[in-house]
């Protein structure tokens, strides 16, 4: 550990940072702010939502936002907890790091096919950009450790935002 207090200064700024940025991403969805939302990202950024049956690549960071928005904005309420932060600073590259986080997505979808809540448990590896506006997730891989409930009610929600758009 270096002795040097301005740059124990710095790196524990960063840390705050980065773990804003993390929990921004969470925060920015429940609140269906989309733009705050597109601020947590590089521009392209690697998105991996495989384990949702997503796409997985990198992508313009408004098609990014897009896609979340489609997903979310059809259900009546969604909470999504961003614990337990871990950050790892890359030792060769003082402008990156990894944020290890917790998942607990929870989605309301009321009068759904199947039962109204949605439940996703897990993880998110976040590997961190220092950029000119700030620490930006440039890469997020989500990890489902398990789900409960409706696991159709994305699908559900997707369709009642699609028919609530072009009505």
């Amino acid at each position: 550990m270096t002795t040097d207090l301005e740059a124990r200064i710095r790196r524990l700024e960063d840390r705050v940072q980065i773990v804003e940025q993390v929990t921004r991403y969470a925060t920015s969805v429940d609140r269906r702010d989309w733009e705050s939302f597109a601020t947590c990202f590089t521009d392209p950024v690697y998105i991996d939502y495989s384990e949702l049956g997503s796409r997985t690549g990198s992508f313009p960071r408004q098609e990014v936002v897009r896609g979340v928005r489609e997903a979310l904005d059809g259900f009546t309420a969604t909470q999504h907890l961003s614990p337990n932060h871990v950050v790892e600073f890359d030792k060769k590259d003082p402008d990156r790091a990894v944020c290890h986080s917790y998942m607990y997505a929870q989605h309301l979808l009321e009068g759904a096919e199947g039962g109204d809540f949605f439940l996703l448990r897990g993880s998110y590896t976040n590997h961190m950009l220092r950029t000119t506006n700030g620490w930006r997730i440039e890469r997020l891989v989500q990890h489902i450790a398990w789900s409960d409930g409706n696991g159709n009610a994305v699908a559900q929600a997707i369709a009642r935002n699609r028919a609530k758009s072009t009505a």
